[in-house]
C-alpha cells in the first residue's frame, strides 16, 4: 500500500482511474481514504453503475476525461489478463497502465530462451522444505491442474458458444457471468449455482435453469483441464511417504465437483479438500483458519502460484508457504517468447493455452545447470512449433474449397499425405484423393514440345545433361562418349525425350482413369511450388486445375503459364515473415513414408525412386506427424462450434522458436532435406 501511495504521488495532478471491481479494490479504496482523487472504476465486463462509492466508467469515458493513469488493483494472474485486454488501447491513448505492485503492464517484455534470470524452486529443494513440516496444503487451479486456455475467462466465451448452439442467446454473456461472480464474491465465496441464479434473474433467462447453466459450465471447464503431471507425480511420492496433503482452493465448485476433477486428472493423493464455497470464505478471509483447525495445530506448508492469495495470505494465517510457478508465470518469465501482442482472438488464446499446457506444464524447469529451455521429442517439436501453422493452413484450405465450390480435391504426393488426413478430419470427407505425382512424374508424362523441354532445363540441376536425362527422364546415355567440346542441351535429345514421354503419358493416364473424378474443377494441392506439377498434369486431364498452395514460388515468373493458383502465403506476407526460410523444415515433416514417385508402369501402377531416408528418419517423421494430427484434433475439439480465426503472425512465432530453443531430438536434426529433382540434399541442422 505504501508503494502504491508513492506511485500515485507522481499522478496527483492527473485524472486517475482504478481498474477492477473485486474485493482488492474495495480494500484499496478504504485504505486510500480520499488522499487521491479517483474519477472512476474500470472493468472489461461492466461499464456503468456504482461500486464502493465510485462510479463505474467505460474506457471511452476514461479517454474523454484524459485519464493519465489506470491503476490495476488485482491479483498478479488477473493483471496479465487485464493487460491482454486493454494494453493496446492504453498505448494508443498514452495512458499509463500500472498494477498495484508498481509493474508497468505496457512495458514490452524481451523474449528470452532460458531461466537464468528466474529464481524458482527445484524438486530437491521442495522436498527439503516439506520434510520440515507435518502436513502439506496445495492450491488446485494453476498449481496442480491447469486449463488449455491462456486466461480463465476464455471458458466463458466457449460456454457462450455452446449456449448459442442450443438456441440460447444471453447478450454479453461473458461480461455478465463474470460481473455476477465479482459482485457475489464481495467478502464471501459463492457457489456456482448462486452465480447463475443471479445472472438468470437479472437477465430474465427462462430457456435454461440456473442448475443447468452451472452444470454446463462445469462440464465445459472439465474438458479444458489437465494435470500438471510432474508436480502431481511428485506429490504422489510425498503422499506415499505418509505425508498428509490437503487441497485448498478458492473455487465456486462443490467438493463433489472437485473430487470429480481430481479423478479425471488421475489425482488421488489428497487427504482432504477445502473448497472455499463450502465454507463461504476464501483463503484471504478465513479458509486457511479452517485448514488450521482441520490439521489440529500441526506444522504445515502451503504451495500455490498466487503471490498474494497463496503465499502472502498463507503466511498471514500462520503457515509456511512456497510459490509454485503457474504455466503463465513461466511464460511471462521468458517474455511470452515475444508473442503477447499477437494473442488477441480466442483462437490465439487457445493456441497459447495448448502450448502452455504441454511446454510449461512442468513447474520445475530450473533444475538444469544452464537453465536452457529445450524440446526433447520429435512429437513435441511438431505439436508445439509446427502444428499451429499447419492447422491454420487446413482451415484456409477448406475455406477456398467452399468459396470456389470445388468438387474434386486432390492432395498431391508426397507433401499432401498428412494434409489430406487433416482435411478429412476437419470435413469428415471421404472423397478427397491422395493424388500420386511429383515434378518428375508430371514432367515425364506431361511434356508436349521443345518449349516444355527448355522449361525443364531452365530449372537448376546439379549435374551434367546426361545425368539430368537419367534422373529427370529415366533415359540412359553413354556419358563417356558424350561430346564435351560444347555445352550440351536437353533439346538435343528431344526425340528420345518425346518417345519416352509418349509411353509415360499412356501409363499415367491409366492411373488417372482409375480415380473417381467428378465433373468440375479440381482443387490441386501443392505445398510449396512454382506450379510445375500442376502445369504438366493439366496437360493430362480435362478438368480445370485450381492450385491451392501453402506458398507459390516465383509467382511473377509463372504469370505467362496460364495457371490458376492461390496460396496461403503470398508475396506480401513474405515481406514480413521468415516462412520463406523455414518451409523446408515443414516439407520434410509433412511428406509420406514412401519414396518420391518417378512414373507408372503399363498397368498404371506407381514406380518409386530409391529411398534415401533411413528408418530412423521415417520413424521420426511418423512421430512428428502424429503430434500435428493430435494437435489439430484437440484444437478443433476446444473450439467446438466456434469458427477458428487464422493468425499467421502467431503461427510464425511458434515456428520461429525452432531457431531459439534447444532442440534435443537428434533424429530430427540429423535428417536431410531431399530434392531429387534438382539432385540436392541439405542437412536439416543447417536450416535450424
Amino acid at each position: 500500500m505504501a508503494d502504491a501511495l508513492e506511485l500515485l504521488k507522481r499522478y496527483q495532478d492527473c485524472n486517475i482511474a482504478v481498474y477492477g471491481l473485486g474485493i482488492e479494490t474495495k480494500k484499496f479504496l478504504e485504505r486510500l481514504d480520499g488522499r487521491v482523487q479517483i474519477i472512476g472504476l474500470l472493468d472489461s465486463y461492466k461499464e456503468e453503475g456504482m461500486m464502493y462509492g465510485c462510479r463505474i466508467i467505460s474506457f471511452s469515458e476514461a479517454v474523454q476525461r484524459q485519464v493519465k493513469l489506470i491503476l490495476v488493483v488485482a491479483r498478479p494472474g488477473s493483471c496479465k489478463a487485464i493487460a491482454g485486454r486493454i494494453k493496446g488501447k492504453c498505448i494508443e491513448h498514452e495512458i499509463d497502465l500500472i498494477d498495484i505492485r508498481g509493474n508497468d503492464l505496457c512495458r514490452k517484455q524481451k523474449a528470452v530462451y532460458d531461466f537464468t534470470g528466474v529464481s524458482g524452486i527445484t524438486r530437491e529443494q521442495l522436498t527439503k522444505e516439506i520434510e520440515k513440516h507435518e502436513a502439506v496444503s496445495v492450491d488446485l487451479f494453476d498449481t496442480l491442474v491447469m486449463r488449455k486456455t491462456l486466461f480463465d475467462t476464455d471458458l466463458f466465451e466457449l460456454l457462450d458458444s455452446r449456449l448459442r448452439k442450443m438456441g440460447i442467446e444471453i447478450s454479453d454473456f461473458a461480461a455478465k457471468r463474470l460481473s455476477c461472480e465479482k459482485e457475489l464474491s464481495n467478502g464471501r465465496a459463492p457457489r456456482l449455482r448462486e452465480i447463475y441464479l443471479k445472472l438468470s434473474g437479472e437477465n430474465n433467462v427462462t430457456d435454461i435453469s440456473p442448475d443447468e447453466l452451472a452444470q454446463l459450465e462445469w462440464e465445459t471447464d472439465c474438458s479444458l483441464l489437465v494435470p500438471r503431471k510432474t508436480l502431481c507425480d511428485f506429490m504422489d511420492e510425498i503422499h506415499g511417504k505418509g505425508v498428509k496433503i490437503y487441497i485448498v482452493s478458492d473455487t465456486y465448485y462443490s467438493r463433489q465437483q472437485i473430487e470429480k476433477i481430481l479423478e479425471n486428472c488421475g489425482i488421488g493423493f489428497y487427504t482432504d479438500i477445502l473448497a472455499s464455497c463450502e465454507y463461504g470464505m476464501g483463503k484471504q478471509n478465513g479458509l486457511f483458519d479452517r485448514l488450521q483447525e482441520r490439521i489440529g495445530g500441526k506444522t504445515c506448508i502451503h504451495m500455490g502460484d498466487d503471490e498474494v492469495v497463496d503465499i502472502a495470505s498463507a503466511k498471514k494465517h500462520g503457515l509456511s508457504a512456497c510459490r509454485i510457478y503457474s504455466a503463465i508465470d513461466l511464460f511471462e518469465a521468458v517474455g511470452y517468447f515475444g508473442m503477447w501482442d499477437d494473442m488477441r482472438s480466442l483462437s490465439d488464446r487457445l493456441k497459447a493455452g495448448m502450448f502452455l499446457a504441454r511446454f510449461f506444464n512442468d513447474p520445475f524447469p530450473f533444475e538444469s545447470e544452464d537453465k536452457r529451455i529445450g524440446i526433447g521429442s520429435a512429437y513435441d517439436i511438431a505439436y508445439l512449433l509446427l502444428a499451429p501453422l499447419i492447422a491454420d493452413f487446413i482451415l484456409w484450405f477448406q475455406m477456398q474449397i467452399q468459396e470456389y465450390d470445388l468438387k474434386n480435391v486432390w492432395f498431391c504426393a508426397r507433401d499432401g499425405y498428412l494434409i489430406k488426413k487433416l482435411y478429412d478430419e476437419l470435413t469428415q470427407d471421404v472423397t478427397s484423393i491422395y493424388f500420386l505425382t511429383s515434378r518428375m512424374a508430371a514432367i515425364r508424362a506431361g511434356i508436349k514440345d521443345e518449349k516444355d523441354i527448355r522449361y525443364v532445363e531452365a530449372m537448376n540441376f546439379s549435374g551434367s545433361v546426361q545425368a539430368q536425362l537419367r534422373e529427370r527422364f529415366g533415359i540412359q546415355t553413354d556419358e563417356a562418349e558424350a561430346d564435351t567440346s560444347h555445352v550440351a542441351a536437353l533439346t538435343e535429345y528431344a526425340r528420345e525425350i518425346m518417345e519416352r514421354v509418349s509411353e509415360n503419358r499412356k501409363n499415367y493416364l491409366k492411373y488417372i482413369e482409375s480415380l473417381q473424378i467428378q465433373d468440375g474443377s479440381v482443387a490441386f494441392f501443392d505445398f510449396v511450388a512454382k506450379g510445375t506439377s500442376q502445369m504438366f498434369i493439366q496437360n493430362l486431364v480435362p478438368n480445370h486445375l485450381k492450385g491451392l498452395y501453402f506458398l507459390q514460388l516465383e509467382k511473377e515468373n509463372m504469370k505467362d503459364k496460364g495457371l490458376d493458383i492461390i496460396s496461403f502465403y503470398d508475396t506480401e506476407h513474405l515481406y514480413h515473415s521468415a516462412i520463406y526460410e523455414d518451409y523446408y523444415i515443414l516439407e520434410t515433416v509433412l511428406t509420406s513414408d514412401m519414396p518420391s514417385l518417378t512414373s507408372f508402369d503399363a498397368d498404371g501402377k506407381a514406380i518409386y525412386a530409391e529411398e534415401k531416408r533411413t528408418l530412423d528418419d521415417i520413424k521420426c517423421i511418423h512421430e512428428m506427424q502424429t503430434g500435428i494430427y493430435d494437435y489439430f484434433k484437440e484444437y478443433l475439439r476446444l473450439h467446438g462450434d466456434i469458427q477458428p480465426a487464422i493468425n499467421r503472425k502467431t503461427d510464425e512465432k511458434f515456428l520461429a522458436l525452432i531457431h531459439h530453443l534447444e532442440i534435443r531430438e537428434e533424429r530430427f536434426t540429423k535428417m536431410k532435406v531431399e530434392d531429387i529433382f534438382v539432385n540436392r540434399f541439405t542437412d536439416l541442422s543447417s536450416l535450424i
